[in-house]
């Protein structure tokens, strides 16, 4: 049996004449938490973001290789962009709720996809997703206040919800919880650890003891090309190459 999720081909991308992303091969295993890693502006978040071509939306930036999810190259241009970001959802650094109520935050992806059949099925789901998030019993009797009067770390939670809801494989988390407090942050480790069973979670982080913390499997990247990668236990024990070594050590 296979157990790799997504699988990155000769992947080289470049904003203008920066080449960012150089010749990236890699693999990551399904239903584990994967943990890219590496000094400041080392190409970890640009890597992250062609799992679900967040990447074009930038202005003047060029793409070559291949990301195949499930064995599809979701850069084949028969594919459906919506498509891809509906199976590979993102939590982003900061939490981004819509300007609407907590309930429709969560109901607004389901129904442009048209998940549920009726206002009862939707609703039996807003809770559901709000459950996994740890949310539900903050807010179940607040659902149609505006879900910017939530906290941030309860925002970062209801954003991992609205994800969730449009059943993807693959969450994706661009430092979850920078923007968080320890109690809130330790509230979303919480939640990817219980979540990699039913999912996919490939997450950047700059801190060293996060990635300890959660990684199953570690990228480690350096001037935008993969240094090393492999098991968590092996890099964080044995690692290989100098840089990661170095690195690990807190040299830079």
């Amino acid at each position: 049996m296979n157990n790799t999720h997504i699988q990155v081909k000769n992947l080289n991308a470049y904003y203008g004449k920066q080449h960012a992303l150089k010749d990236i091969n890699i693999e990551i295993p399904k239903n584990q938490i994967t943990v890219i890693m590496g000094p400041s502006g080392c190409g970890k978040t640009t890597l992250l973001k062609t799992f679900n071509r967040f990447f074009e939306l930038n202005e003047n930036v060029n793409l070559t290789g291949e990301v195949l999810v499930d064995g599809e190259n979701i850069y084949d241009p028969n594919v459906d962009v919506t498509e891809v970001r509906k199976v590979v959802g993102l939590l982003a650094q900061r939490p981004t709720p819509l300007p609407m109520s907590i309930y429709d935050n969560i109901a607004y992806g389901m129904r442009i996809h048209q998940m549920k059949k009726d206002r009862a099925a939707y609703k039996k789901s807003v809770r559901h997703y709000l459950e996994i998030a740890g949310l539900w019993e903050e807010v179940h009797k607040r659902m149609h206040d505006p879900a910017t009067s939530l906290s941030i770390g309860q925002q970062q939670r209801l954003c991992l919800a609205r994800g969730l809801a449009v059943e993807p494989e693959i969450i994706l988390g661009d430092e979850p919880t920078s923007a968080l407090d320890p109690i809130s942050s330790q509230n979303i480790e919480s939640r990817l650890l219980e979540l990699k069973k039913d999912y996919t979670i490939v997450i950047v982080t700059h801190t060293l003891r996060q990635a300890k913390r959660l990684a199953d499997h570690v990228i480690y990247m350096y001037l935008g090309e993969v240094a090393e990668a492999g098991p968590a236990h092996e890099v964080f024990t044995n690692p290989k190459h100098e840089r990661t070594k170095q690195y690990l050590e807190g040299l830079f």
